[in-house]
């Protein structure tokens, strides 16, 4: 293996951190704590566990944590007039509603009620409005992880030409987005792209979020390129990215383990996102690059 090991966990770490270091100074000239209100509806484990680790990274990082733990069977009226109680609320500066909900909610709906000021997973349409158009808005945290990881590494990303692998909403378009926003030369594409390993084969940067185990060999990248691997799939042999991490690790000059990669950067971008709706919800500036 000759490719430098990206350490998700050590700078999520560092800017959970840094973070934490701006809450007192905001709490000293607003009188109270940024605030995150995250809701859960029905018994989902993997998302009972993510709500868990999110209020204790929320209170480690001196935030208010409101958690709305809500049945199975609550209705959509009910969870739409909590949103627009949060929406009200002045303590709060972040809404999260985890996803996914139960399937006689319409997600979507859902997420539309939320105020975008306070859409700090950066879901609604009006953020990724704002994100395609160059205005601040709020960004989905996991590709804004990987954007931080890959500034860490490679400082300016002006010129070079990166490749996103997947489209979705969450992840692929904001990448592109944010990419595009960045300078680089983007190209998004897909499991069904023809000829994907064509593409790779140019790309200085490689974000593989398409959801499919070992999906990105290690023969199709181009040598030193730095690759992310968003992916996080559930297997036999336990957890494993989208990229065959082995074959990749022989040919690229950096890649993001799984896990302790992109993962860790998710929970970290939220509080980061959360500090910056309550700076901005109070009319304080934040110092461009502080966070």
């Amino acid at each position: 293996m000759t490719a430098d090991i990206i350490d998700g966990k050590a700078f999520a770490a560092g800017l959970r951190a840094r973070v934490a270091e701006l809450v007192p100074a905001f709490q000293a000239k607003t009188g109270r704590a940024p605030g995150l209100a995250v809701v859960l509806v029905g018994e989902d484990p993997a998302s009972a566990v993510y709500v868990r680790s999110k209020g204790k990274q929320t209170r480690e990082a001196g935030m208010e944590s409101f958690e709305h733990k809500l049945g199975a069977d609550t209705t959509q009226a009910t969870l739409i007039a909590l949103v627009d109680k949060l929406n009200a609320d002045p303590e709060v500066d972040g809404i999260l509603v985890q996803l996914p909900l139960p399937k006689h909610i319409d997600e979507r709906a859902v997420l539309l009620r939320i105020d975008p000021d306070k859409d700090v997973d950066g879901f609604h349409p009006v953020n990724a409005g704002r994100l395609a158009t160059g205005m601040e808005g709020f960004v989905p945290c996991t590709p804004l992880g990987c954007l931080m990881l890959l500034e860490d590494r490679l400082g300016d990303l002006t010129g070079l030409d990166a490749v996103v692998i997947g489209r979705s909403n969450i992840v692929g378009k904001p990448m592109a987005a944010l990419l595009t926003k960045a300078s680089a030369t983007v190209t998004l594409v897909h499991s069904r792209t023809r000829n994907l390993p064509h593409y790779l084969k140019h790309a200085d940067i490689v974000v593989a979020a398409v959801g499919i185990p070992h999906f990105v060999k290690g023969e199709w990248l181009k040598p030193g390129a730095t690759v992310i691997d968003v992916g996080i799939n559930r297997t036999d042999a336990g957890l494993v990215g989208d990229v065959d991490f082995e074959s990749a690790a022989s040919v690229a000059g950096a890649i993001t383990p799984v896990p302790g990669g992109v993962g860790p950067m998710t929970i970290a971008c939220l509080l980061r996102n959360t500090l910056v709706a309550a700076h901005r919800a109070a009319g304080i500036p934040l110092e461009k690059g502080t966070i």
